[in-house]
């Protein structure tokens, strides 16, 4: 080996990107879930120009539970996620990521790195790279210009992405471009994507918004997996997808909690069939 080849694998090494000097690493996040939820929302409303997204909303979300939220256009679903993730300031209430962590008082960036992950309608994949890569550049690691050009991918985070790549079903297109995998595929390498930033609650929009058959399945089955070692939001208007992974269904109408329970006990609400379903009987 040459000098100059020691030289370059002293300096990777000490610049593995796994790796983050003392002095520099970010305390542990640790989320307070004593009471079983993970995400509390209180009181909260959002405004634009008059209308009201978002009008006193009270929600709970329990820790490592999958929930689904539904409600017609307008209901509030996209505004409380845009406020969750600091995307939108509210003009009251409280949102609390466990019970200490304040939301409203953070940015987009220190609520990702809390642990909170959301994935869009639309999949939001770098198609001109392989699934691996896209993998690789989600890693939850050191994003500095020098570790990043000097990374190379370590036997743990060799080992989550190979995880996440048997979780998501694409173990098999590794090394495929992401602009040839089908939408369904796209849509799971973006929750693969979230999984290797490793969050605690996962906020997903539409996930089965133009599948297949076959791929609606497939997804059904992966967020179920997901639950339990997370917490996942779903919002979605397909009532056949919901009722075939959700335990509890919050229903939205006019930015607040019109009801909540289990699939059967939301579609047999009298408010819900009126203002949801169209049944006026």
């Amino acid at each position: 080996m040459s000098i100059i080849d020691s030289a370059l694998d002293n300096t990777r090494e000490t610049f593995r990107r796994d790796q983050v000097w003392s002095f520099l690493k970010e305390k542990e996040v640790s989320v307070d879930v004593s009471h079983q939820i993970i995400l509390y929302i209180e009181g909260l409303s959002v405004s634009f120009d008059g209308f009201k997204a978002l009008n006193d909303m009270n929600l709970y979300i329990n820790d490592g539970e999958l929930r689904c939220l539904i409600g017609a256009n307008g209901a509030g679903k996209t505004t409380l996620m845009d406020v969750i993730t600091g995307k939108t300031q509210c003009d009251e209430g409280s949102v609390y990521f466990g019970q200490t962590h304040n939301l409203l008082e953070k940015d987009e960036a220190e609520i990702s790195q809390l642990g909170i992950g959301r994935k869009f309608q639309k999949p939001t994949v770098f198609e001109a790279h392989t699934v691996l890569d896209n993998l690789e550049l989600s890693l939850k690691t050191n994003k500095g210009v020098i570790p990043t050009l000097l990374a190379r991918l370590s036997s743990t985070e060799i080992l989550k992405i190979d995880e996440v790549l048997e979780t998501i079903g694409l173990k098999d297109h590794r090394m495929m471009l992401a602009g040839s995998l089908s939408h369904g595929q796209k849509q799971w390498l973006e929750i693969g994507m979230l999984l290797v930033s490793e969050p605690r609650l996962l906020l997903v929009d539409e996930p089965v918004a133009g599948m297949t058959a076959q791929e609606t399945e497939h997804t059904a089955e992966l967020l179920k997996s997901l639950a339990g070692d997370h917490t996942v939001v779903v919002v979605e208007h397909d009532m056949e997808f919901v009722r075939s992974i959700a335990k509890t269904v919050t229903v939205l109408h006019q930015g607040s909690v019109l009801a909540e329970g289990t699939m059967d006990e939301v579609q047999n609400n009298a408010a819900v069939r009126e203002v949801y379903l169209g049944d006026e009987s």
